[in-house]
């Protein structure tokens, strides 16, 4: 496998963020976003200039450690230059404003988007820019507030713990907290004329009421779900799981931290789509707990989501995970690498199938009770941190007790 790393053009190593706090104030009719974000931040170097991620929106005025700052903002990068260099522990206080589109990319257009009565954010990889400024890249996993004021007609769901929320005329103001990292991509703003639909401790619907009951059986195995994927994984991470049916179609199904979006299209109340389902509900162990360092890993995201569709088919009654695995070897591409596929082809097919059959063919190599039980201590040793596949690779071969490392090179390569 290649060695190359890829950025997407976003992000800096230069610096940690530890933590941001987001007021945002959003009125729907103009798409008016007025805001103002303070970031948490480690240098373990000296740093003369700061660059972060924004896109689309003017930046009124910046501050570092309390102190005036200037600053350049253009092509999508804010970069600021303190009055003093910055080491260690510092602060970066932005306030910006205006109308928040999604971001262009060769994935299509990916951020902040508006729906007939609502809006969206789905940011996966690079549209986390378009709602705050950050450090965008996975391996950056932070802590988070964020204050989002709107209509008090409309419902707002922020991916973290729902903490306050406070009405005031004709505006309401939801406080969230997200207190387990999370990268930036994975942060989501969910705005809407939702019910809210209990499916089991935990585990919620935010629904259009015209798709209330298709989506109660549509996502009624969920609970269920939850439960033998936590067998094969490990406990659920994160303390709630919800579920936003918007009123709009979309292309596909997204994940976000502890929860996962899904347009009207995607419910039909006859379960058309439940592989989705559990593959949005994997990825809160694959890609939401353990992050990939860095966007070459892709297939430790997609591929274990992709193979826990195939185990849930096997578990649910319906066609075992070799069929599948039969099925896809057959019909799916060997041109890119998967281990290291590049931009143009991050979210490939390949990518997803063969990562799904990497694992099919570690788990026929090494037999279920290495299989599984590696799958859990992968987990419990990584929650809520950053993952390579190298790291992967030695794990397997020490839970495994055999050489592994050419096989990954014929699964990956």
């Amino acid at each position: 496998m290649r060695r190359a790393d890829y950025t997407l053009g976003h992000g800096s190593t230069g610096f940690r963020v530890a933590h941001y706090d987001l007021e945002l104030d959003y009125k729907l009719a103009p798409n008016r976003l007025t805001a103002r974000a303070v970031l948490s931040a480690v240098a373990d170097s000296e740093l003369a200039r700061i660059p972060l991620d924004l896109a689309g929106l003017t930046v009124k005025g910046v501050r570092v450690d309390g102190r005036p700052a200037k600053f350049t903002h253009r092509g999508g990068k804010l970069v600021v230059r303190p009055a003093r260099p910055v080491r260690g522990e510092f602060t970066v206080e932005v306030r910006y404003a205006g109308n928040p589109r999604p971001v262009a990319s060769r994935w299509g257009e990916i951020g902040w988007d508006e729906l007939t009565d609502g809006a969206l954010v789905a940011s996966q990889p690079t549209g986390a820019p378009s709602w705050f400024p950050c450090n965008d890249r996975p391996g950056d996993k932070a802590t988070y507030r964020v204050a989002l004021t709107t209509a008090s007609a409309y419902t707002v769901l922020v991916t973290g713990d729902l903490v306050a929320r406070r009405a005031g005329g004709s505006a309401t103001t939801w406080v969230f907290q997200r207190r387990e990292p999370t990268a930036p991509y994975l942060m989501s703003v969910q705005i809407g004329r939702y019910e809210s639909l209990e499916l089991g401790p935990g585990q919620r619907i935010a629904v259009p009421r015209r798709l209330r009951d298709a989506a109660a059986h549509d996502f009624g195995r969920q609970p269920e779900m939850l439960r033998v994927l936590g067998e094969w994984f490990g406990p659920y991470p994160f303390g709630e799981y919800v579920v936003v049916v918007t009123d709009d179609d979309l292309d596909d199904p997204i994940e976000a931290q502890g929860m996962a979006i899904f347009g009207g299209n995607h419910v039909d109340g006859r379960r058309t789509f439940e592989r989705l389902v559990v593959h949005e509900l994997a990825h809160q162990w694959f890609g939401n707990s353990l992050t990939v360092a860095g966007w070459r890993h892709i297939w430790l995201n997609e591929g274990f989501a992709t193979y826990a569709e195939w185990l849930w088919s096997e578990a649910s009654g319906g066609a075992p995970a070799e069929e599948h695995a039969r099925e896809w070897r057959s019909r799916v591409g060997t041109d890119v690498p998967i281990g290291d596929p590049g931009e143009a082809h991050l979210f490939d097919e390949q990518v997803y199938k063969r990562g799904a059959l990497t694992l099919h063919a570690l788990r026929g190599r090494v037999g279920d009770a290495v299989f599984f039980p590696m799958l859990r201590s992968w987990v419990a040793g990584h929650t809520h941190g950053t993952v390579t596949t190298e790291e992967f690779i030695a794990h397997a071969e020490r839970a495994a007790g055999v050489p592994l490392r050419e096989d990954f090179a014929v699964w990956l390569g």
